[in-house]
């Protein structure tokens, strides 16, 4: 007998030869970013490429969005800093666990298309918010100097931060080396094409790891721990922290944070290919192993990420094959090369950090919102101001609790038509949303009504009338007739 022929490599995987090129651009996009996210959450920087590397090998590997690449993102940099700060860094690894095993739970249970109904505008100011801690937070390093615990105190240092940084040349040398990595990462789109093969990120720091090794300049680095010695699975102790209701909000804003940024950014990717499209709750449940898995290696949380997941679009990536080989990308390099790690000027990490914070503050999308529907405005901009002057948690809550209000007053429109013939009873129609939000406007209208007249009030134009409103109809019809007056009558379906 014939043997068959073998199956050839080209034909099981077709798109093999677009996914490699893909997974190598990712990888170099991701690697900068994965370094710079971890040392501004202020946890040694390995463990941004532990994340990394799961997100790529372990979530990518699984069912959800096929184009969408996981990883740490600038987005959680703030909570992780925060929580680092209170709890400490055993912790971590607990609050990514539950946040992992919440995020597995909430895809059982079919909720992730839920997200979707998050309003847009909190999801915006949360990225805003986020991103001006994030560059204020990050103006520190690059000026070689500590940065303050609170938002407000981030931003209100700043001044003198700069004035201290004018007398001192070593601030001055490390601010030009993160100013210049920004001017790179700025101009980068207008270095010729074959240039712009390198990602922009990895160009600016690699420039300017060259530039402090050339000219040996004073700038701090990146300490070099390990990546096995640098992860650290939660103690049992660690695990006594859930009592703490503190621990408990920030396990949930992490949950809540991670899952809305990584369906929302699933959507924008879906807006980017053709290809199959997003199921959301499969996606809910890959980020949820994937933070499951992080989390039992005290590692850093991740979310998908838009700027590797258009990376790996625009480079001509067909299906999932590509997030996972940058993730062996990264895991290679975590093996082989560590001590490359140590020569990465902190500096040149924060300016790639500024940067992707300020694409984080939609400037020009909130000039054209303000001019479109204010409320939605103001709704992003309370909850960026909470963010930067309370906490990640709190502001994120403020912006939710200020979104529904809003959808409330928007949706509680009522009118009243009266028509007065001059003689006999008067007729007043309402119709609408008959809410305790529009009371003091509808019970202006009925009381400027004839006293002296019968009036008949109809509502069976009314789409809703809660329970305030209808109280105090009655309450307002059974006082509203002069003595003498025939009562008020009430008329509904």
């Amino acid at each position: 007998m014939n043997a068959l022929p073998p199956t050839s490599l080209r034909s099981r995987f077709p798109h093999l030869r677009e996914d490699f090129t893909a997974s190598l651009v990712v990888f170099l996009v991701a690697l900068p970013l994965c370094l710079g996210v971890a040392v501004a959450s202020g946890v040694p920087a390995e463990l941004g490429l532990v994340t990394g590397i799961v997100g790529g090998i372990v979530t990518g590997l699984m069912r959800g969005s096929s184009l969408q690449v996981s990883g740490p993102a600038a987005g959680l940099t703030v909570l992780v800093f925060e929580a680092v700060e209170e709890f400490g860094l055993p912790a971590l690894g607990v609050i990514v666990l539950a946040t992992g095993l919440l995020q597995v739970l909430m895809g059982l249970l079919g909720l992730g298309r839920y997200f979707r109904a998050i309003s847009v505008s909190v999801v915006e100011g949360m990225l805003a918010g986020i991103g001006l801690v994030l560059i204020a937070g990050q103006l520190y390093p690059a000026l070689a100097a500590k940065a303050p615990g609170s938002g407000l105190g981030k931003i209100a240092g700043l001044p003198g931060a700069f004035t201290d940084a004018l007398g001192d040349s070593r601030a001055m040398v490390s601010f030009a080396l993160g100013a210049g990595t920004i001017a790179v990462l700025l101009l980068w789109k207008y270095a010729p094409a074959k240039v712009r093969t390198v990602p922009g990120p990895l160009a600016a720091v690699g420039l300017a790891t060259l530039a402090a090794l050339v000219l040996s300049l004073p700038v701090a680095t990146v300490e070099v721990n390990g990546l096995l010695d640098s992860v650290q699975p939660p103690p049992m102790s660690s695990f006594g922290e859930l009592a703490n209701v503190g621990l408990l909000g920030t396990i949930l804003a992490f949950t809540l944070i991670a899952s809305a940024e990584s369906l929302f950014s699933a959507a924008a990717v879906d807006r980017l290919h053709d290809g199959p499209r997003t199921q959301y709750n499969k996606e809910l449940l890959a980020q949820g192993a994937g933070n499951t898995l992080c989390g039992l290696l005290g590692a850093l949380p991740m979310t998908a990420v838009i700027v590797r997941s258009a990376a790996n679009v625009q480079a001509g990536a067909r299906t999932k094959a590509s997030r996972v080989l940058h993730g062996v990308w990264l895991l290679l390099f975590a093996a082989l090369l560590p001590d490359v790690l140590g020569y990465i000027p902190l500096p040149a990490l924060a300016g790639v950090l500024i940067y992707s914070g300020a694409k984080l503050v939609p400037l020009r999308a909130l000039v054209a919102l303000w001019r479109d529907n204010r409320g939605e405005a103001v709704v992003l901009t309370a909850t960026a101001v909470s963010i930067v002057a309370v906490s990640m948690f709190e502001g994120v809550l403020i912006g939710l609790a200020l979104a529904v209000v809003k959808t409330a007053w928007e949706s509680s429109h009522v009118k009243v038509e009266v028509v007065d013939k001059g003689a006999g009873p008067v007729d007043a129609y309402l119709t609408g949303n008959a809410t305790f939000l529009r009371l003091p406007k509808l019970l202006d209208s009925l009381e400027a009504l004839p006293q002296d007249r019968p009036v008949r009030l109809d509502l069976s134009g009314l789409h809703h009338l809660d329970h305030a409103c209808r109280t105090a109809l009655e309450n307002w019809a059974e006082r509203h007739s002069a003595a003498g007056t025939e009562p008020v009558r009430l008329m509904a379906t």
